[in-house]
């Protein structure tokens, strides 16, 4: 489509104002992680890293570095078994109410977070009597990080067809060599796509975590809550979110690049 050098400037303008008021507050973030000045005055004069070597000291902030770590990895590994599991039944399979299905397992990503928090909170203190701890948050994140997975695995589905699955079983393959030799090298890397942003998303998590997380455990995003308004964490704090930043960017980055070859074509 021709347009007017005009329109490629308002375009290209509106472009960049997005992008710097997305990135600017993050790139102030990093910056202000290496800023000697303690009350970060702006822009910064003078730069070190004391407070880097600070954190990777600090025993609060690599405690909530492992429960994030763990409950991420817990999450996606339910994630991808249960996404990946109602993706089969949901594309392969044609049964009643089919539609409404799919939009329950879809629907608590687009739920509000502190709904799905509060409403997770009573079902395992009233209904189940289960005390808040390391196993109520992994379900918790577990809910939400299967829709990331669903997602990746029913839109390949879609695009595969069953054609290579039937011709595997009509040359005399049953359903496990099958699903091994010929489904689940076509599906791997839309399970990696999509474990990679499940756990992105749960290792970023915060709203539900504050009502599923039990007394005396804190995640990394938690950990910078409570300390972000305390004077001597707060060049610490800046130096957790830088690297909340980057951890949080390289399996999106992955994902997209897996999404983007299985698009074209490509394998891995």
């Amino acid at each position: 489509m021709n347009v007017s050098r005009t329109t490629r400037y308002v375009l290209f303008g509106a472009l960049g104002l997005g992008l710097a008021v997305i990135y600017f507050p993050l790139l102030v973030v990093l910056l202000n992680s290496v800023n000697a000045d303690t009350t970060f005055g702006w822009p910064p004069t003078r730069f070190t890293l004391e407070w880097w070597s600070r954190a990777v000291t600090n025993e609060g902030a690599l405690s909530a570095l492992w429960t994030s770590v763990q409950v991420g990895l817990a999450a996606t590994v339910i994630a991808l078994v249960l996404g990946t599991m109602a993706a089969f039944a949901l594309q392969r399979y044609r049964f009643f109410g089919r539609d409404q299905v799919s939009l329950l397992i879809i629907l608590p990503i687009a739920l509000p977070g502190i709904v799905t928090g509060i409403a997770l909170n009573n079902a395992f203190r009233t209904v189940f009597g289960i005390e808040l701890g390391m196993l109520t948050v992994i379900v918790a994140h577990a809910t939400f990080c299967i829709v990331v997975v669903f997602n990746n695995v029913i839109a390949r589905l879609r695009r595969l067809g069953g054609n290579l699955e039937e011709a595997s079983m009509d040359l005399g393959a049953d359903g496990v060599t099958t699903f091994r030799l010929v489904t689940f090298p076509m599906l791997r890397s839309a399970l990696l796509a999509g474990g990679l942003l499940a756990f992105a998303l749960s290792f970023d998590e915060i709203i539900v975590t504050t009502f599923t997380l039990g007394a005396g455990l804190e995640t990394l995003p938690i950990w910078i809550l409570n300390n972000l308004f305390r004077p001597n964490q707060a060049p610490v704090v800046n130096v957790v979110a830088a690297v909340l930043i980057l951890v949080s960017t390289v399996p999106v980055y992955l994902a997209q690049r897996l999404s983007g070859d299985t698009a074209s074509g490509g394998r891995l």
